[in-house]
C-alpha cells in the first residue's frame, strides 16, 4: 500500500509533508509509512479517501482496479493555477462553491474599506496594588524578608 500511496502523491505533486498537512495528520505517520517502518491506520486510509474522493478504494487498499474511480479523468482531477484562476478547484468542490468562494472575499474586502466611527472606551478600573512583601535570597541560601508596614 505504501507504494500505491507514493503513486497517489506523486500524481498530485506533493511532498509527503504537505500530503501529510492536506490530510490533517503528523508528518512523521506518512514518513514512516513510506519508509515501510508501519502499515497505513485505518485512519489514514479513511482520510485519503475522504480527501480524494476521486481515488478507487479497491485500487487503494487492495492494489485492483484503476487508481481513479469509473467515470473519473485523471486530467481534470486538478486544475493548475494561473494568472486569472488562483483558486484551485477540487473534484469534491462544486464550481458553485468556488464561485461563493470568491464573492465571499470580495465581500471582505469592502467591509474592510469601510469607514470606523470614533466611539469612546470606557475604562474599566482595576484595584491598586500594593506590595505586601519582599524576599531577597542570598547564595549562601540565606533570604531576607521585607514587609513594607
Amino acid at each position: 500500500m505504501k507504494d500505491r500511496i507514493r503513486l497517489i502523491m506523486e500524481k498530485e505533486n506533493l511532498t509527503p509533508a504537505k500530503f501529510a498537512d492536506m490530510l490533517g495528520i503528523n508528518r512523521a505517520v506518512i514518513s514512516h509509512i513510506l519508509n515501510g517502518r508501519n502499515n497505513p491506520s485505518l485512519d489514514v486510509v479513511t482520510k485519503i479517501l475522504g480527501d480524494l474522493d476521486y481515488i478507487n478504494p479497491e485500487w487503494l487498499i487492495n492494489g485492483t482496479g484503476n487508481m481513479y474511480k469509473n467515470g473519473i479523468d485523471p486530467e481534470s482531477i486538478r486544475k493548475e493555477p494561473d494568472l486569472f484562476n488562483q483558486r484551485e478547484i477540487f473534484p469534491g468542490e462544486s464550481k458553485r462553491s468556488a464561485e461563493n468562494h470568491e464573492d465571499t472575499s470580495l465581500n471582505n474586502q469592502e467591509v474592510s474599506t469601510q469607514l470606523t466611527e470614533n466611539k469612546q472606551v470606557a475604562s474599566v478600573s482595576k484595584p491598586e496594588k500594593k506590595i505586601t512583601q519582599i524576599i531577597i535570597y542570598y547564595n549562601d541560601n540565606t533570604f531576607e524578608r521585607f514587609n513594607p508596614y
